[in-house]
């Protein structure tokens, strides 16, 4: 993703219509530099060039931009994730692309990939339910892949959903540790690809292995 800056002089023009989608990616772009916390409405309308009143006629408050956002992010998630598991290759290597799609997209989209998991509905008495909808999604998309790629399922008494969960926090969490610079890199270590594929492999094999 390429540095940006919230210099007021960044204004996005904009006609009838088209506010709505302005807003949402000054949102993306202001929680990939500063954080999920780290801008106001009247950020998002300064950089876009409107008051902060005009806002209020596209979205009820900031959860309700940041929800927005977080909704497109899992969208485009969702799209990458699919279309690796479509690609060519056995089993193993189509599920493993998929974990090296979820690592690309977190380096590459930090604004939504953080608007994934951190923000969440407003319900009708301003609470905020959890979890969120789409985070059920995102675990029953892992699930439908492994039973989609290993038609003949794991070993007796090992369930898909608890391999999906494995596999999504090793993921989550390399990217987590990759995004705030944790994770070590040098000679002789491995990338977080290596990783994920290491541990997708180990994971993998291990729900699949008979009794013997």
């Amino acid at each position: 993703m390429r540095p940006w800056r919230s210099d007021p002089s960044d204004r996005r023009g904009y006609h009838h219509g088209n506010l709505k989608e302005a807003l949402i990616e000054a949102a993306r772009r202001f929680i990939a530099e500063r954080g999920i916390g780290g801008f106001t409405l009247v950020d998002a309308a300064r950089l876009v060039g409107v008051s902060p009143a005009a806002l209020y006629r596209h979205f009820r408050g900031r959860e309700a931009l940041l929800e927005e956002v977080a909704e497109r992010g899992f969208t485009e998630l969702a799209a990458r994730l699919a279309r690796a598991l479509r690609g060519p290759g056995t089993p193993l290597e189509r599920f493993t692309r998929m974990g090296e799609a979820y690592l690309t997209f977190a380096e590459e989209e930090p604004g939504y990939y953080a608007a994934i998991f951190e923000a969440r509905p407003i319900g009708p008495d301003g609470c905020k339910p959890a979890p969120a909808p789409r985070d059920r999604d995102a675990f029953e998309l892992l699930v439908e892949a492994l039973r989609t790629t290993f038609p003949d399922g794991f070993s007796a008494g090992v369930d898909p959903r608890f391999v999906a969960l494995e596999v999504w926090a090793l993921s989550h969490g390399i990217a987590t540790l990759a995004a705030a610079g944790r994770l070590p890199t040098g000679p002789g270590l491995p990338t977080k690809h290596d990783l994920l594929r290491a541990g997708v492999v180990a994971m993998v094999h291990g729900a699949t292995a008979r009794a013997g």
